[in-house]
């Protein structure tokens, strides 16, 4: 009589909406469904998302893959769940929602992070002896573009104090899915960083500073209990196992944020071994052996996915969101131009234009701070635009420029990471939408100098990542068996034609910035 095969259900919460998927134990994908769900912009800084949405969607995914077959339910053993981070989701004693989550682009705590970050002596917004504390105890510190949980909470408390007021716990958007699969009000030492008032200086002990919360104000009674990083959490909701037809012993793990579940699905495991991940934003990350700050360029090490470990993290706020905005906004608005909708392969056209124009652009160089930017430069002001045209430009150039802005911006943040690590990087594994692109990939290749390793099933990353830590939870994985079993797909090479053209390109991109980011502050304060 064979053994059933044991399986893991992961949930990935992008931006854009959940992948509900199933793995086997080799972490090997078995099928999958995503949802897409809406995007509220509240004013110009708002940015909020509904809980329910979340949960409907995911009920959708799930019930479609179960219906597929491809699977036994009876099988799934654990569940993890990796989601979007730096959100927050205020709930009741029950666990109901009190208001939508503000999520990671929402910036409308600005002012109460510059007020609380303020101080004598000033760089970049930051008060120097302020900042100092925090990267000491945290690694970080609260940014003054007002994006980070803590800023969320703060933002709250000051202008919807009712809510505050009714607020049991404030949650990420990893620990609200968690409550509602187990009932438990938890966070792991991973998906707690960014509300900047753990003590991380001890990986295996992270714990709230009384200090910080003695500094911000936030009542310590509004967050979460704390759980280690990649442990149990406990079982699905008896309620729950039922309706999708799953074990009632199925196991949750604690979870983790995408960035920190895309750093273990890229294979990418090894300290100081980066990935590059694009999608609507994108990052460039590695882990490393011990905790550093570069406070000035907006990236230090935090709490990983993988226990015992430190990540070095940093976030570009909109890299294949550029490409969402120029369907959207310029080439498929609505409005008295409009004849006709954008086509299903709009994606795939965009690389087969970039692959005909020239490296260069013909000179077009595209900026990509749609959102403002977080690293290398933490500027809310800085806005995107394309640059040197001419009328021997055209739409070809202009597509093509955006990638290469891109990755302009990508290489800018690699100068900071390898200066952190104190190393140069070998190659870089590359994952998210963006990696589905040929010409994405040699651009990268290209105007970075690195070998870019272009990762089997991209887009999965972050579920497998989720069902490799789950894997590793359960005691039937080891970290050093993980490079093993995530395939790459292709490597690209630097083409050494391009040298000369690319490094030109990247010092007029950096030019642009330093020469506008006061005009940027402006016309956008």
């Amino acid at each position: 009589m064979s053994v059933p095969q044991e399986l893991i259900l992961t949930i990935d919460l992008g931006t854009s909406g959940p992948k509900v998927s199933v793995f086997d134990a080799k972490a090997q994908l078995i099928d999958y469904e995503f949802e897409e769900t809406p995007l509220l912009l509240v004013g110009d800084d708002g940015r909020e998302q509904r809980p329910s949405d979340w949960i409907s969607a995911i009920r959708h995914c799930y019930n479609v893959i179960r219906q597929r077959g491809k699977f036994d339910p009876q099988n799934i053993i654990a569940l993890n769940i990796t989601t979007q981070w730096s959100g927050t989701v205020a709930v009741d004693e029950r666990g109901d929602p009190l208001m939508n989550a503000m999520i990671w682009m929402d910036s409308r705590g600005a002012k109460q992070a510059q007020k609380l970050m303020h101080g004598p002596i000033r760089i970049d917004g930051y008060g120097i002896g302020k900042a100092l504390k925090w990267v000491r105890i945290t690694g970080g510190g609260p940014s003054p573009s007002g994006k980070d949980s803590i800023s969320h909470i703060l933002y709250i408390q000051k202008k919807l104090p009712e809510i505050y007021k009714k607020t049991y716990k404030f949650l990420e958007p990893k620990d609200y899915l968690n409550l509602y699969f187990t009932g438990k009000f938890a966070a792991s030492y991973d998906s707690i960083t960014v509300h900047w008032l753990t003590d991380n200086r001890d990986i295996n002990n992270v714990r709230y500073s009384e200090e910080l919360l003695r500094i911000s104000g936030v009542d310590v009674a509004k967050l979460p209990d704390l759980v280690p990083t990649n442990s149990l959490l406990g079982t699905i909701k008896k309620e729950l196992a039922e309706e999708f037809g799953l074990r009632d012993d199925l196991k949750v793990i604690s979870g983790t944020p995408d960035t920190h579940s895309a750093a273990v699905g890229s294979g990418a495991v090894k300290d100081f071994e980066p990935h590059l991940y694009i999608g609507t934003s994108s990052w460039l990350i590695c882990h490393t052996p011990w905790k550093k700050t570069d406070l000035f360029h907006n990236m230090g090490c935090i709490p990983s996915g993988i226990p015992g470990k430190y990540m070095l993290v940093n976030e570009q706020e909109t890299t294949g969101a550029c490409l969402n905005f120029i369907k959207n906004n310029v080439f498929y608005h609505e409005d008295d131009l409009s004849v006709e909708k954008a086509p299903k392969d709009f994606y795939k056209r965009l690389d087969v234009v970039a692959s005909k124009a020239p490296a260069g652009s013909n000179g077009v160089i595209f900026t990509p701070w749609l959102n403002g930017e977080r690293s290398p430069v933490d500027d809310h002001y800085a806005r995107g635009g394309f640059h040197n045209l001419s009328l021997n430009s055209n739409r070809t150039h202009m597509i093509r420029s955006v990638f290469e802005g891109i990755a302009c911006n990508n290489r800018w943040l690699l100068s900071f990471a390898e200066k952190l690590c104190g190393k140069k990087f070998d190659f870089i594994h590359f994952i998210g939408g963006g990696a589905n692109s040929e010409v994405w990939s040699q651009i990268l290749a290209d105007v970075m100098d690195r070998p870019v390793k272009q990762m089997k099933q991209p887009l999965n990353a972050n579920s497998r990542g989720a069902a490799l830590l789950a894997l590793m939870s359960l005691g039937k994985l080891k970290v050093e068996e993980i490079p093993a079993i995530t395939e790459v797909n292709k490597v690209y090479q630097p083409n050494p034609e391009n040298r000369k053209l690319y490094d030109d390109l990247f010092t007029h991109y950096v030019k642009i910035y330093e020469t506008n980011k006061a005009l940027y502050k402006e016309w956008n304060k």
